[in-house]
């Protein structure tokens, strides 16, 4: 057995169910697996490992609940970065075509890596395109080599152009495939305990890039094999009005009646849900993803997160994809959901007081673990998996910010952590990644971007 000891933290905010908050704080734990949270004092005086963060902010580790890891390497590109949704995919799917397995692993790498500089240790991404021999064995083997919890979506497309959707041809897949690959990558990678690194998801893209009968049979598929499902939802009024159009419904009543609801279903966005569509996914247990960030950047809409709070979602923060952000700062994303639901003063759904740091941050550790179904994850108690993360408040960005340290990490500027560690095992360490070299991260996605884009 390893045993791991934090000591002397200034403040550890532990997203426990009373949200305790200990001064002198830390936790024991024993491989992996947290053993005993509380003062210093009160904890045992050697282990393995010890780690004294004297003079941190301590805090669980940030859970991201929906992400595109490769479209790290179609950052800020030009004739994408001033349009809706529908206008920026068309224009960057004929690039993401040229993907290979080589450039699934290095965004993945590049992208978890810069996600753990950011306090960030679980993720859920979204793969949905597999095109020159891709498959989501390479992102799952790549985020291995930067230690990150990874909820790997074996996401899908089957409708292209020439069949009324909006991908083209070139990157969907027949629905047979999609379904028997599924398949294959959860019997070879799922892993339903507490303290798992992998675990596969179920993610058709969206109702615009999948049939009716996809969006049936993997909700079947999911349920008969134990997994969650995921899929974009209510994103935009584009997809407001292409599923009027189409189908005869709106988004979230054409989800359900292909069996999309319940505990094991998340959406990602959901802007547009009315009072009554809040309400019904309350009483489903359906989860959902907020992207403040990449809401903002296609100019799709604010969430209203305060009204799905009200009606008892689950609700997670998203990154979104690195094309439409355009960066992986978990941290960040806390600071802009508290920002954005501020704003946000529709008097609908989204009224009364204004959303804490505090509650923003439980939206980013207790209630991705919700989302995400990991009740081994967000937070630090007893049996919880040892995740966590630590800043120095002995830095320019904390200075005058000493009397509420917690709070200070969402107003303050958004910064880099000093410690991100996984299961009890450290992936940034004093401020420097230790699972990879970066320069070389850097150098070999910066080469590989460069030939997908001039390419």
């Amino acid at each position: 057995m390893t045993s791991l000891l934090i000591r002397n933290a200034a403040v550890l905010a532990t997203m426990d169910g009373s949200f305790a908050e200990i001064d002198d704080g830390g936790l024991f734990a024993v491989d992996g697996m947290i053993q005993k949270v509380g003062a210093t004092d009160s904890l045992p005086v050697e282990a393995d490992v010890v780690l004294d963060l004297a003079g941190h902010v301590v805090f669980p580790g940030l859970i991201n609940t929906h992400h595109h890891l490769y479209q790290t390497l179609t950052r800020a590109l030009p004739g994408a970065q001033d349009a809706g949704l529908f206008d920026w995919l068309q224009t960057l799917y004929p690039i993401w075509a040229r993907l290979t397995p080589e450039h699934i692993a290095a965004s993945t790498r590049t992208g978890l890596a810069e996600l753990a500089l950011s306090g960030c240790t679980t993720v859920a991404d979204h793969l949905y395109l597999f095109p020159n021999g891709s498959r989501l064995d390479d992102e799952i083997e790549a985020a291995g080599d930067i230690g990150l919890r990874l909820h790997a979506s074996r996401g899908s497309m089957s409708r292209g152009e020439s069949d009324g959707g909006l991908p083209p041809d070139s990157v969907v897949q027949d629905e047979a495939t999609i379904l028997e690959d599924t398949a294959r990558v959860a019997a070879a990678y799922h892993d339903a305990g507490a303290g798992a690194m992998v675990r596969v998801v179920v993610a058709p893209c969206s109702p615009f890039s999948v049939s009716t009968e996809l969006m049936a049979q993997s909700a079947e598929l999911a349920r008969e094999l134990g997994l969650h499902m995921h899929t974009h939802l209510a994103e935009t009024m584009d997809e407001e009005d292409y599923c009027l159009e189409v189908y005869g419904k709106r988004p979230l009543d054409l989800a359900v009646d292909l069996g999309w609801e319940g505990p094991d279903v998340w959406f990602a966005h959901s802007i547009f849900m009315n009072d009554d569509e809040v309400a019904a996914m309350g009483r489903a247990g359906t989860g959902m993803a907020h992207c403040p960030s990449s809401n903002m950047r296609l100019a799709s809409g604010i969430a209203p997160v305060r009204g799905y709070l009200a009606a008892g979602v689950s609700v997670g923060l998203g990154v979104d994809g690195s094309a439409s952000n355009d960066g992986n700062h978990m941290l960040g994303e806390a600071r802009q959901a508290m920002l954005l639901a501020r704003l946000d003063a529709a008097p609908s759904i989204s009224g009364g007081p204004l959303l804490t740091a505090r509650e923003a941050l439980r939206i980013a550790t207790r209630g991705g673990a919700a989302v995400l179904g990991r009740e081994d994850l967000g937070s630090l108690e007893p049996g919880k998996a040892a995740d966590f993360c630590a800043v120095s408040l002995d830095r320019l960005e904390y200075a005058g910010a000493q009397t509420d340290p917690v709070a200070a990490l969402l107003f303050a500027a958004p910064t880099r952590v000093d410690y991100t560690y996984v299961h009890g095992r450290p992936v940034v360490h004093q401020g420097e990644l230790v699972t990879a070299d970066v320069a070389e991260l850097v150098a070999d996605h910066n080469r590989l971007a460069a030939e997908l884009v001039e390419a």
